[in-house]
């Protein structure tokens, strides 16, 4: 069973980092009519320039619920080791002939093998939206910086679908192409979810 999760586990984060490091996946190129207001707000630059980065918000995501975890079940063992319900309950877990495990370190890293597996999950689904649906950000013409005279776009209204209207840096242009759903929304809900879950089951 233990390796079966292992592979699950594995198999979860490989899909995670073809999603998030490789162009494997193709993002759907929606159009936009010709000087849209609603995607030529400003350009705040890149999100690692930001106030809150995204490496500082999956760090939180991703540390503060361990710490919480952990705690939690050291302090549920503690509790349960000075009274006498540690006496009805198995000091040791076996695991096959070989392997031998106190159920603190089993119910720990039994929660946080959940909790990791359903955040790639959960990045997985995030950017299998954004691929799916190419949702355009408010600045996306800002970083497209379409040539509107060669798009005919001075005689009328245009709808544009072209990928090849956009001038402007490719990196830019594809987050901008990415905005719905919000990966950081997702994964800081995920976060608060599970540790209010996982915290008000424990009954001490």
């Amino acid at each position: 069973m233990l390796y079966f999760q292992l592979v699950i586990m594995a198999g979860t984060v490989m899909l995670a980092y073809y999603f998030e490091y490789t162009d494997t996946f193709n993002v759907h190129v929606q159009g936009f009519f010709c000087h849209d207001s609603a995607y030529t707000k400003p350009y705040l630059g890149p999100e690692e320039s930001s106030a809150i980065p995204p490496v500082l918000l999956y760090a939180v995501v991703s540390g503060v619920p361990a710490l919480v975890i952990t705690g939690t079940e050291s302090v549920l063992f503690l509790l349960q080791y000075i009274s006498e319900d540690l006496d009805n309950r198995e000091k040791i877990i076996v695991m096959g002939d070989c392997c031998y495990l106190n159920p603190l370190v089993r119910r720990t890293f039994r929660f946080l093998g959940v909790y990791a597996f359903g955040l790639f999950a959960t990045d997985i689904f995030v950017n299998a939206g954004q691929v799916v649906t190419g949702s355009l950000s408010p600045y996306f013409l800002t970083v497209c910086k379409p040539n509107y005279t060669a798009l005919g776009c001075q005689q009328g209204v245009r709808f544009i679908s072209q990928k090849e209207a956009c001038t402007g840096n490719g990196d830019d242009i594809l987050h901008a192409r990415k905005s719905f759903p919000s990966k950081e929304a997702a994964l800081s809900v995920y976060a608060a979810l599970y540790i209010a879950v996982s915290t008000s089951q424990f009954s001490f």
